[in-house]
């Protein structure tokens, strides 16, 4: 039975996200759609993170095995023309038996893009009248940026960044509600002699939301300020989250110091508001060294 992996980019804005969901159109349910047009099997593509609505993506991963032998660059070739223009697909290779786009990962990074509507004065540079005014965002730019409507310093987006570094519980970062599956998939499992499982014990509530950052940083683009993370993993929200509350520190309306005092609240009310989908990308996907490398170059627009 051939197993494949998938890298392709989508545009989330006509997508309800990626998840399949009954008679709204999502970015797995169109793959699935394309697949079955293709192959006449019908299965469910299993992706390595599960966008929101109006996320987009410039490499996401997905995995799935068929039962008749097609060559991947023909199933590359057929896949693309099933598939609406808002959805890519970049590459499909043979992966062994064991892949699984999402539990195979080691790291994803996801990439969020404000477009500032006015510049922040420094000492050295004030404000004219004329940049008082706000910017225009361009209508093509607009889906895929959040058009900010204050002023943002980076050198307090990036303190603000730095305090999120390292392994901490993120319950602050998280959606109200968050996604059932992080409570299962965290359940460790402890055995007899012989392997035999002898009682399933979950973990401390603190740890259903721990997650460990290696990056996270902002910097300047042209018109556009993006930050960047990496993580072992993310919660339901938690880059938007965190995105939302760092703009407040940008602002001037939250002391950057006080990140690691939110983290330790480990209360959802505590941080900043939730950014828009809009600016927010699915960049890369690592695996270990028998899995290439999948990254994509960010390009703008999408």
């Amino acid at each position: 039975m051939p197993h494949f992996k998938l890298i392709l980019a989508y545009d989330g804005t006509p997508y309800r996200g990626w998840q399949i969901q009954p008679a709204l159109p999502t970015v797995q349910g169109t793959l699935s759609d394309a697949i079955h047009r293709t192959t006449g099997e019908r299965i469910l593509p299993r992706g390595s993170g599960r966008t929101d609505a109006g996320v987009h993506a410039l490499a996401q991963v997905a995995s799935f095995s068929l039962t008749a032998p097609i060559p991947a660059a023909n199933l590359h070739r057929a896949l693309n023309r099933c598939l609406p223009p808002s959805i890519r697909i970049l590459s499909v290779e043979p992966a062994p038996p064991h892949f699984h786009a999402r539990h195979s990962a080691l790291h994803k990074t996801y990439e969020y893009r404000i477009f500032p509507l006015r510049r922040t004065a420094t000492e050295n540079e004030p404000r004219t009248a004329d940049e008082d005014e706000e910017a225009l965002c361009p209508p093509t730019l607009a889906p895929y940026v959040w058009p900010c409507p204050w002023p943002l310093d980076l050198e307090a987006l990036n303190a603000a960044a730095h305090h999120v570094l390292g392994t901490h519980d993120f319950t602050t970062f998280a959606a109200a509600d968050p996604d059932l599956t992080t409570r299962t998939e965290n359940k460790a499992a402890i055995s007899t002699e012989g392997g035999a499982v002898a009682a399933v014990v979950e973990r401390p509530p603190h740890l259903y939301f721990a997650r460990t950052i290696t990056h996270s940083a902002w910097h300047a683009a042209e018109s556009l300020l993006i930050y960047r993370v990496t993580s072992t993993g993310f919660l339901h929200h938690m880059v938007r989250n965190l995105v939302g509350t760092f703009v407040q520190a940008g602002a001037h309306r939250l002391d950057p110091a006080s990140i690691p005092t939110l983290l330790a609240a480990r209360n959802r009310a505590a941080a900043g508001p939730t950014a828009p989908p809009t600016g927010l990308f699915l960049l890369s996907v690592t695996y270990p060294p028998d899995s290439p490398l999948t990254t994509h170059n960010s390009q703008l627009p999408l």
